[in-house]
């Protein structure tokens, strides 16, 4: 079963309820990987999904503790050195911010097939991790 690597954003839409469609998309994406082992995140996106959600949303930050307790379910990457140099090289190369290189490079380290993010090109592959936006309008 390929394993997805979740960027902070779909987090975050999770609880945005300013942004119902987006809100649902996220939820339901968030569920699916609910009773199996196939997705990731990392340090950064805890830390990342902390601060928006407590300083963007106004959500207390008890209650976000409590969801991060819940992501606890999924394969978490933590950041050390090796991937924050590939993270360098990977932003250089392809020419993207060292935070969404970060991503990319915690992605590949954890052997994730898809990452699911807005912020990057949907359906290009970096690192061999393949960039999908899962919660992007259809047209």
């Amino acid at each position: 079963m390929a394993k997805i690597f979740i960027d902070t954003n779909i987090l975050i839409y999770s609880m945005d309820q300013f942004d119902p469609v987006k809100q649902k998309r996220s939820r339901a994406l968030l569920k699916s990987l609910k009773n199996d082992l196939r997705g990731v995140i990392s340090t950064q996106v805890l830390l990342e999904f902390y601060v928006a959600a407590t300083r963007k949303l106004g959500a207390e930050p008890l209650v976000v503790k409590d969801i991060i307790n819940s992501l606890e379910r999924f394969e978490t990457v933590i950041i050390v050195p090796d991937i924050i140099k590939e993270a360098i090289d990977c932003g250089i190369i392809n020419r993207i911010s060292f935070w969404d290189a970060l991503i990319v490079t915690a992605a590949e380290s954890a052997n994730c097939e898809k990452l699911w993010s807005e912020d990057l090109n949907d359906g290009k592959v970096i690192r061999g991790v393949l960039i999908e936006n899962p919660i992007k309008e259809e047209t």
